[in-house]
């Protein structure tokens, strides 16, 4: 292996927990008791159950590309590729500043958390030490960050599991004394409080807590047999949503009224309002609150390691690819991009610096254009599917060559595609029909930067679409010996003068 190559530490079980972690997080730990009491359980369950249908066919697509070519630039690589130079440039800058800000964000979270035990000790204080921490994880080694991922995605899963064996209990009428059994879903007008308005607005908020299962993808560039671990991995994508997802709004909505006051505040560290905590507290568990803030915090720290690799990895993806500048592609002698991760940790700084010394308005229009940065990626996900099972098959390959297969193609990624449409558009539809200019620009900014990123792109580069027939479908001759970053884009970028330009203006 050259160096300034990336190297495969990521073994069967950090994939498996990375994949099963990914979209567990306050997103369902705190917020989905706000869902509950905006859209009623089973608005909520219904909204829940299409997003974890679409983030199914998302998987479904992203195995099929990451088995097939396992490199680190994942979903700039498969958009460069499939699709054109110039949206390649755009998805990979929107992935990189996505979880660059999230990291920013979890940071704040962290020291609100703290405040729990802690609450003399400055947030700002926590934010810097978890920073240093996560980098540090980061910094060893993959495997190192695989390692500690693996063991606080455990925690998550743990509390989920047992959340969900005392739910069941408590509506049986086993544990937690009287059982209101299925009271609460009875009278129509409450398990759809609000009616369709209200799905909807769930649905998007249900978007935003599924965030990071496409994790996945950038792992495969580092795992040390992706053709085989990653298809396992996606396989349990299905499964998890639809147990851990559905299953908890289940329960809460069976045990906790839609109408309870404590389910209206959706604070992401608030832990007093978590349904967890309500539901554990009911259960007879006297330090529920105690153990959900734990758990609460394990899943924001687990965010921030996340989002440190996951942008780590596309920023120096992006510089081997020459849409970033050439240092972001060096490595240390362990093959961790460090360059790549100073950066980002440098935003990370920013964010939650900016948010304590009360540049708050700034700070809350970065997290609005994060989130959907998001979903942008996602749809890019699915358009390069689209092309790539085309490519594929028009070079004369086999449907049973791929190491993995997204079998509801051609319907997964077009459905996935459209839903992602809606879920963009809607971003902040009550504030665009109520005329509130301020809000609609922070919760849209992200998509006309995305146009300017593709669109300048094109017309500084000259790039076109990418032919079927010209598609580049090759990936490391021997996974465990060859670079994790594919190689063949030197290739291209020797064969395609849009490429030369772009590493010019951006050395």
């Amino acid at each position: 292996m050259s160096s300034n190559e990336l190297k495969r530490g990521l073994g069967s079980r950090h994939l498996q927990m990375i994949a099963i972690g990914g979209a567990i997080g306050t997103g369902l730990f705190v917020a989905s008791g706000g869902t509950i009491s905006q859209a009623g359980p089973g608005g909520a369950l219904l909204a829940y159950a299409l997003v974890g249908m679409m983030v199914f066919l998302l998987m479904q697509s992203l195995g099929e590309m990451s088995a097939k070519i396992p490199v680190a630039g994942s979903f700039q690589t498969f958009a460069t590729r499939f699709v054109s130079p110039s949206f390649g440039f755009a998805i990979g800058w929107n992935y990189w500043f996505n979880w660059a800000v999230t990291v920013a964000a979890e940071l704040v979270a962290a020291g609100i958390v703290m405040d729990f035990w802690l609450p003399g000790v400055p947030g700002w204080v926590w934010a810097g030490t978890f920073l240093v921490v996560l980098t540090a994880l980061n910094a060893l080694s993959a495997k190192s960050f695989g390692e500690s991922e693996f063991w606080l995605s455990l925690i998550k899963v743990s509390t989920v599991v047992i959340f969900l064996i005392a739910g069941v209990l408590m509506i049986l009428g086993v544990l937690g004394g009287n059982s209101p059994g299925m009271t609460n879903w009875q009278n129509p007008g409450d398990v759809f409080h609000g009616g369709w308005v209200s799905v909807i607005s769930v649905f998007m908020i249900a978007g935003f807590s599924f965030q990071g299962t496409e994790l996945v993808g950038v792992a495969a560039g580092e795992a040390k047999n992706p053709r085989r671990e990653v298809p396992k991995a996606i396989r349990t994508v299905f499964w998890r949503i639809m147990i851990f997802y559905v299953g908890a709004i289940f329960i809460i909505g069976c045990l906790v009224p839609f109408n309870d006051p404590s389910l209206l505040a959706s604070d992401e560290a608030d832990v007093a309002v978590s349904p967890f905590t309500l539901v554990f507290t009911r259960a007879g568990i006297a330090f529920a609150a105690a153990l959900m803030n734990a758990v609460i915090l394990t899943a924001i720290l687990s965010a921030g390691n996340s989002g440190l690799y996951a942008s780590t990895r596309m920023l120096y993806a992006m510089a081997r690819d020459g849409k970033a500048p050439k240092i972001f592609g060096r490595t240390n002698t362990r093959g961790v991009p460090i360059p790549a991760l100073l950066a980002t940790a440098a935003v990370g700084l920013f964010g939650f610096l900016s948010a304590i010394v009360g540049q708050g308005v700034a700070y809350s229009w970065l997290l609005n254009m994060s989130g959907l940065c998001g979903f942008i990626v996602w749809a890019g996900i699915a358009v390069s599917h689209y092309r790539f099972r085309r490519g594929f098959l028009a070079q004369g390959n086999k449907i049973g060559d791929l190491p993995y297969r997204a079998a509801l193609f051609p319907i997964g990624p077009l459905l996935a595609f459209a839903l992602l449409i809606v879920v963009i558009a809607g971003q902040n539809y009550d504030a665009v029909l109520a005329g509130r200019v301020v809000e609609v620009l922070s919760s849209y900014a992200a998509l006309p930067i995305f146009l300017f990123l593709w669109l300048g792109h094109r017309t500084v580069t000259k790039s076109k679409m990418v032919p079927l027939l010209k598609m580049d479908l090759t990936a490391p001759e021997d996974l465990d010996d060859a670079p994790p970053y594919g190689g063949n884009e030197r290739e291209m970028r020797g064969n395609d003068p849009s490429f030369a330009r772009v590493s010019e203006s951006v050395s």
